[in-house]
């Protein structure tokens, strides 16, 4: 008995040490997932109770893929002075990421020039900062009361480049909208599997599924071709 019971205690103790102990050494083996991009939940992490669950969340997920183009493509310089060039720079405001356009006001003077004007003054130069690391190969121009940026003209061999941006950018988006899709068929598949719902309602679903796949895919095909149109537009 007493051979069992310290054995016991010995189990016990190491899952107290695992669980309260060793919590900094347990932060440091996890780090590298505070850096991932986060996951979206998928069938395969999440269990539906019926078809309409499955439709929903692909809908949902799609349209946030669309977004995604959308605001990924506005990162792409026309050649135009536009705000949107900015939308997706983050000035570290007090320690703490934050979109530009939450510090400053941001203007167009005129069709070759931004104009960033801080609320608060003191963040001028982290601002100035965010631009140069934003990778968008803007050169800012900070007078100690605002910044202004010079948009320069786009040549045609640039544009070439820029067109081939806005492509891969939409395929990506297209990938995730039919990864997206697979993980719909695998769920109706799933249930129809365990006896949740029949052959015929599976079907049904997976034929939904695909219908807003060519919807998304058509959504994304759209928006990059506005946005080629635009590039183009001398």
């Amino acid at each position: 008995m007493k051979i069992i019971s310290a054995a016991i205690l010995v189990i016990a103790s190491a899952s107290l040490s695992e669980a309260f102990a060793p919590t900094a050494s347990r932060a440091i083996s996890s780090a590298p997932a505070a850096i991932m991009t986060p996951r979206l939940s998928t069938p395969l992490f999440m269990a539906f109770e019926s078809t309409d669950e499955i439709e929903l969340d692909c809908e949902e997920r799609m349209e946030k893929s669309v977004s995604n183009v959308k605001q990924n493509l506005t990162t792409i310089r026309t050649g135009r002075a536009t705000t949107s060039i900015l939308d997706l720079v983050q000035v570290d405001y007090y320690g703490a990421p934050t979109p530009l356009n939450q510090v400053a006001n941001v203007s167009v003077p005129n069709s070759q020039q931004l104009a960033v004007s801080p609320y608060d003054k003191s963040t001028l130069v982290d601002i100035e900062k965010a631009i140069i690391e934003s990778g968008l190969g803007l050169t800012p121009n900070n007078d100690g009361d605002m910044i202004r940026i010079n948009i320069p003209a786009v040549t045609e061999e640039r544009r070439k480049e820029l067109l081939k941006q806005c492509k891969a950018m939409g395929e990506d988006g297209k990938v995730a909208i039919r990864n997206i899709r697979r993980d719909g068929v695998d769920a109706a598949k799933k249930m129809e599997k365990a006896g949740d719902i029949s052959e015929d309602e599976s079907k049904g679903t997976q034929d939904n599924v695909q219908k807003l796949t060519d919807q998304y895919v058509k959504s994304i095909d759209e928006v990059v071709a506005k946005k080629e149109k635009e590039v183009m537009t001398v």
